[in-house]
């Protein structure tokens, strides 16, 4: 008797959450319509960044009997649920969750106010391959969104709506973040509506993960589940921090591993896809490996192992077997930073590399081309 209790008990639970996605989905259904035309480009974007920081003693006093309510309340309000639907898919993998072979699919994500002017910031993974996009405001009203930009170089993407007056989030200053901080993850897991969940920052500058062409990411234990993709990862003042993209897991859950874009990237994508509707970046077309691969324990550099024939490296007498050691006087280390460093600088610009070549140190003045789109982009 008590085992069917418990059984009951399980189904009930399993009925009211099946009942609470299916009327996120619901909403989202009757909000798609026609799609809206594009935006205006000419607008002026207003971006709230943070100002200096209180002390350590007179934060911790605040918050002795509000606990992060206030964080909470401030970042809720400029974070949405974003609603896609996608075309039919004819594959056998790479399906979207909930979804059959040859039909429709609805998914679900979050995102955020940068700018009052209807402009929301979000994953590339959240709106890739999405026919149509809806998004529920904190006000509850759905509206219809346009996809201004996306680059899945680093998983970011722009929509925009058509309203005025948004609240948008205040940003952090770039780098503040630190291995210990307190942070609050803002989004919408699993479709259950709202969520507000709180860690520390696990570690900062996580690369080489194989997510993202470009990484850097903020690691967390605050617990991040699927639907919290292109949330807000804030800090104790309710400033953002990062962009909530990933997850390690091997039950599909939270696992107290989760990872965020950091503002300062985030910042640099979304003004160039706000501006320009794309992001640019500079390119060498060399493809480059560590130095210490190369048997020198310790060694840093990135040594040159292909050189592409026409490319700006190739223009400017770069060769193969070249170790680079600085770009512009800063030092790269490995040949990521090699691949970030030029990306950060525009597509025309003249970067000063130096190197050892057979043992000689030596430099070279390359004009950077720009870095060609992903295949996936090109689709």
């Amino acid at each position: 008797m008590e085992a069917n209790s418990i059984t009951l008990h399980r189904l009930w639970l399993l009925l009211a959450q099946a009942v609470t996605v299916g009327a996120g989905l619901l909403i989202a259904w009757q909000a798609f319509g026609p799609a809206a035309p594009p935006p205006a480009r000419n607008d002026v974007v207003t971006i709230h960044e943070a100002g200096g920081s209180s002390s350590l003693a007179t934060t911790i006093l605040g918050r002795r009997d509000a606990g992060f309510r206030s964080a909470a309340r401030k970042a809720s309000a400029s974070v949405v649920n974003i609603y896609t639907r996608s075309a039919p898919s004819h594959r056998g993998r790479g399906i979207r969750p909930f979804s059959r072979q040859g039909q429709e699919s609805l998914s679900l994500g979050s995102g955020v106010i940068v700018a009052s002017q209807g402009y929301i910031l979000t994953n590339n993974h959240v709106v890739e391959g999405a026919t149509e996009i809806a998004v529920m405001l904190p006000s509850g009203k759905v509206a219809d969104a346009q996809l201004l930009g996306r680059d899945p170089d680093t998983d970011l993407a722009v929509l925009k709506v058509d309203a005025t007056d948004l609240p948008p989030i205040t940003f952090a200053e770039p780098g503040s973040v630190q291995v210990g901080d307190i942070v609050l993850a803002v989004g919408d897991p699993f479709g259950v509506g709202q969520t507000v969940t709180q860690g520390i920052v696990s570690a900062t500058g996580r690369n080489r993960l194989g997510i993202n062409t470009f990484e850097n990411f903020i690691q967390t234990d605050a617990a991040i589940n699927p639907g919290n993709s292109g949330g807000a990862l804030v800090d104790i003042d309710g400033n953002l921090v990062g962009i909530n993209a990933a997850i390690y897991s091997e039950s599909g859950g939270s696992q107290g591993i989760g990872f965020a874009i950091p503002v300062s990237l985030a910042r640099q994508v979304m003004d160039q896809i706000i501006a320009h509707g794309r992001v640019e970046r500079g390119w060498i077309g060399v493809i480059a490996r560590d130095a210490e691969r190369s048997g020198s324990a310790g060694a840093s550099g990135a040594v040159i192992e292909r050189v592409q024939r026409g490319g700006p490296g190739e223009k400017a007498g770069l060769r193969v077997g070249d170790t680079v050691t600085a770009m512009n006087d800063k030092s790269i280390d490995d040949a990521t930073a090699l691949i970030n460093e030029t990306a950060m600088l525009a597509p025309g610009s003249r970067a000063e590399f130096k190197l050892t070549r057979h043992g000689v140190a030596m430099a070279v003045a390359v004009e950077l081309g720009r870095r060609p789109m992903p295949i996936e982009r090109r689709r």
